[in-house]
């Protein structure tokens, strides 16, 4: 079952001013306070305001008998998936999670940086242009001898040259408008400057000065700037002049910063990039591993792991083509070399692939907690654009899913503050989706493998309070509510709630999101059949219902809430009925989750499980008068609670069975309060029956509860007293049980309004039993003997004689007992010395005095006054 069920306010009210005291039992959780001493009241009087000391009693009585409801069972897959095997994706809708990798998917071009501005190649046939028309075109004019240079440069089919420096194998124009060389963009490289020159019509020549940015494009047939000087290229002469000593001095020094870069490359780095390179076809792994590792730390120390560096792009080529070697430890140091220098485009998708391929055999997970590659791996969600890298995200973020399942890694994920990572990225889609017409289906694929890594890292010691701080709930909450019809990221979502909501702050921050009940119950109407689902968001329901009755209110008050619930409850008991275990009738996935195992150890099936979970959040909701009322008013509730007790075997069942009963209890306390329901009455008690007459003690405690309601009525009592539930009350007076012991006592207090019903009392040996009780427990449990006192109270309203009513020992213990108890110094000088504060010593004088006290007092009284040794006449026949 899943956590605690809510337990049962058990409290006595009497009629005034003398008349029988009544005994109700209602499931209730209070908060409570104690800030100020209560003023005395009759001990039948319930306040008005504040909590009496019966309820603090109640509430702590209640730790001793909660459920621990354990959560949906959470099956590991034996192999790691990019999507879960029970997902509804199409194959050809989703990812692969195997796929071919080798150095040839990866992009040389996407490695060269830039020089400059880059021109697209014309896609038309300019015409010939007229030399003279031409020159009277160029502006400015070129020298003489840069035509007679340009002139030597055209090719044979008069066609004019593209500089090397703008194309490695022709790709580099295609790179570029396919959007795969992005990174591109921001990277300078430089080349050798030629001597600029006039050139025919398509011809394109770059600037070679990279500081110089233009976007536009000369038409058809005209000629670019020249670039032989650079002050030619500047706005006004008198900007040119102004900026001329700024410009030479910035020259100069960075002049002087790229030859100490490149004199530290080739004395420390080259030599290692080109044994690298040499080593392509040799395969050394050893040794290619050494010297990522040693070129990775020479690039760290002197800051050139940026898009800016001069030799990005050779060191990048000569890393791809290592790429084919099967050694994982080698891989991702190469790996850890193409992160650090911030690829972009199909390069940082195949890295992120080929991190994620590492990934998924968990026998490398040790290699993933060698150097920075987990900070690396971060850094990329971190930077990633979700709009422009989706798919490598896909991958990055699927990898850390599958490494939080290492529990060595995990912790490491967490010291680095995964959580944030993982929300900054959830955030910015929710910003993304909000901003679009409708949410981004490819998104989804992200978002599953986030929801599963956030699930793992729930776990951790600070994963709650990274969830509170970083609004992680809030924004699972946004996506319940725009991507609904994905099962699998819904799945993910409900088993991390399911964490998190077995704690009281992520339970209370979860219910005052005000959209998460609707987001729950469309859910539930939309996966009725997906147990797995279905049985999550129960529990997480039940979570939230079981102390807070705000969220009580809020689900009862969310369109179909109740409809939902009831529907819930009709199909999975029809489901039951049938013998069905899964609804799904899936028999892999039932192989692979089989089945819960409950609190007795007895397995329970996944279509019991949504039973106990539904149920439990009915029994919750039921707590609050005004939706128990309603609920209790819908006859179809108890109907169908009470055919699971009546088709069901406690022995085998014993989880769904005590759901079951704990909701009818919390229902009867609306119902019994209507004489008119009398049927349903007696209906009730006669399907509760078999589970008074049980030998399993959960059962019997909780059919008790229910007969504690149920007995306000004279024809219930006699109906159970036929069938001697009376007698079975007072023989669990013996019971060790004290919560069995207390509830017995509430029922005899109703039995005990019935003349005809106290001489069984008595000739059951009762009287001696509940003196028992109060020697035994008095001191330590003042609403116990309380409870005790209310049944002898009730059992000698009628006395003549208390010698003839308890019989000569039992009066004279009662009388010193009694005696005893009401002397404040005798009775609290124990507890009261081992009060931990005064606060405590406050309630427990005033759980005495409410308890215990005043009828106590009455039925001392009551005894002395009737203490004649006289026997009373019998009355005339």
């Amino acid at each position: 079952m899943g956590g605690p069920l809510p337990s049962d306010l058990l409290y006595c009210v009497r009629e005034p001013p003398h008349g029988p005291i009544v005994f109700e039992s209602r499931g209730k959780h209070l908060l409570f306070n104690m800030e100020s001493k209560k003023t005395n009241k009759p001990f039948y009087a319930l306040p008005e305001k504040m909590p009496t000391s019966s309820q603090i009693v109640s509430a702590a009585r209640s730790s001793l008998r909660t459920f621990d409801t354990c959560r949906p069972n959470t099956p590991r897959d034996e192999q790691r998936h990019l999507f879960p095997s029970s997902t509804n994706r199409a194959p050809e809708s989703r990812p692969p999670s195997s796929f071919s990798l080798t150095s040839r998917h990866f992009d040389g071009t996407d490695s060269r940086p830039v020089s400059g501005t880059r021109l697209s190649p014309l896609d038309h046939h300019p015409k010939p242009v007229n030399p003279a028309d031409l020159e009277n075109i160029l502006v400015p004019r070129p020298p003489p001898t840069d035509i007679a240079k340009s002139g030597s440069r055209r090719s044979s089919s008069g066609r004019p040259r593209v500089p090397s420096a703008l194309s490695i194998d022709g790709s580099e124009f295609a790179a570029q408008r396919s959007g795969q060389g992005d990174d591109l963009n921001t990277e300078n490289f430089r080349h050798p400057v030629e001597p600029a020159s006039v050139v025919g019509a398509g011809d394109h020549t770059p600037d070679a000065d990279p500081s110089v940015k233009s976007t536009s494009r000369a038409p058809a047939g005209v000629p670019l700037p020249s670039s032989a000087g650079s002050d030619t290229r500047s706005g006004s002469a008198g900007s040119r002049k102004s900026s001329a000593g700024k410009s030479s001095r910035t020259s100069s020094a960075g002049k002087r910063e790229a030859e100490e870069q490149d004199e530290f490359y080739s004395r420390e780095i080259e030599p290692m990039v080109s044994e690298l390179a040499s080593l392509t076809k040799k395969k050394d792994c050893s040794r290619i591993q050494e010297l990522a590792g040693q070129i990775y730390s020479a690039l760290e120390s002197r800051g050139f792991f940026t898009k800016q560096f001069q030799h990005r792009s050779h060191i990048l080529k000569v890393i791809f083509k290592l790429l084919d070697v099967e050694e994982p430890r080698v891989l991702l140091r190469l790996a850890r070399l193409i992160l650090g220098f911030k690829v972009s485009g199909n390069n940082l998708l195949n890295v992120c692939k080929l991190v994620f391929k590492v990934a998924r055999n968990d026998k490398n997970d040790p290699f993933f907690l060698e150097e920075n590659i987990l900070n690396l791996l971060l850094e990329t969600i971190r930077n990633a654009d979700p709009v422009a890298s989706c798919e490598a995200l896909i991958y990055c973020v699927g990898a850390i899913k599958f490494l939080t399942g290492n529990a060595d890694i995990l912790k490491r994920l967490a010291k680095l503050d995964c959580i944030k990572t993982l929300a900054f990225l959830l955030h910015g889609i929710n910003k993304v989706n909000r901003e679009s017409v409708k949410p981004i289906d490819q998104y989804g694929h992200i978002l599953v493998q986030l929801a599963a890594a956030l699930r793992n890292l729930a776990d951790t010691s600070s994963g709650r309070d990274r969830f509170l701080t970083h609004n992680v709930i809030g924004g699972l909450v946004t996506l319940m509510d725009l991507y609904p019809g994905d099962s699998d990221l819904m799945l993910y979502i409900s088993r991390i709630f399911s964490k998190i909501t077995l704690h009281a702050d992520c339970c209370s921050v979860l219910a005052n999101q005000q959209m998460c009940y609707r987001a729950f119950v469309n859910l539930l109407k939309r996966h009725l059949l997906k147990e797995d689902l279905v049985v999550r968001l129960c529990f997480v329901l039940g979570n939230l219902t079981i102390k807070n009755d705000s969220a009580r209110l809020k689900l009862f008050q969310e369109v179909d809430s109740i409809e939902t619930l009831l529907l819930i409850l009709k199909t999975y008991l029809e489901l039951d009925r049938e013998g069905k275990t899964s609804a799904s009738g899936n028999v892999e996935e039932k192989q692979l989750n089989g089945n819960v195992e409950g609190d007795g150890g007895t397995p329970v099936s996944k279509v019991e499980d949504v039973l106990i979970k539904v149920m439990r959040v009915l029994a919750n909701l039921s707590i609050n008068e005004d939706v128990g009322s309603t609920m209790a008013d819908n006859s179809d509730f108890t109907q169908l609670l009470l055919s699971v007790v009546e088709h069901k075997d406690i022995t085998d069942h014993e989880d769904v069975m005590t759901n079951a009963v704990v909701a009818i209890n919390n229902m009867s306390f609306y119902t019994t309060k209507d004489a008119k329901k009398m049927d349903a009455h007696l209906g009730m008690a006669q399907s509760l029956l078999k589970l008074i007459l049980s030998d399993n003690m959960e059962g019997l405690l909780e059919a008790a509860r229910v007969f504690g309601n149920l007995t306000r009525h004279r024809e219930v009592r006699d109906f159970l007293s036929q069938n001697k539930v009376d007698a079975v009350m007072i023989t669990l007076l013996d019971s060790g049980n004290r919560e069995l012991v207390f509830i017995a006592c509430g029922v005899l207090i109703n039995f005990m309004l019935d003349e005809d019903k106290r001489p069984l009392l008595k000739n059951e040996g009762g009287i001696k039993k509940l003196i028992d009780v109060l020697r035994d427990f008095g001191r330590e449990d003042w609403q116990l003997s309380g409870c005790v006192c209310k049944v002898l109270v009730n059992y000698s309203s009628r006395i003549h004689s208390s010698v003839g009513s308890f019989g000569e020992a039992e009066v004279a213990e009662l009388s010193d007992l009694l005696t005893e108890y009401l002397d404040k110094d005798c009775a609290l000088s124990e507890s009261l010395a081992n009060a931990a504060d005064e606060e405590m010593r406050e309630y427990i004088e005033d759980a005495w005095h409410d308890e215990f006290y005043q009828v106590g007092e009455q039925l001392l009284k009551r005894i002395e006054a009737h203490s004649s040794p006289l026997e009373p006449l019998q009355a005339p026949s």
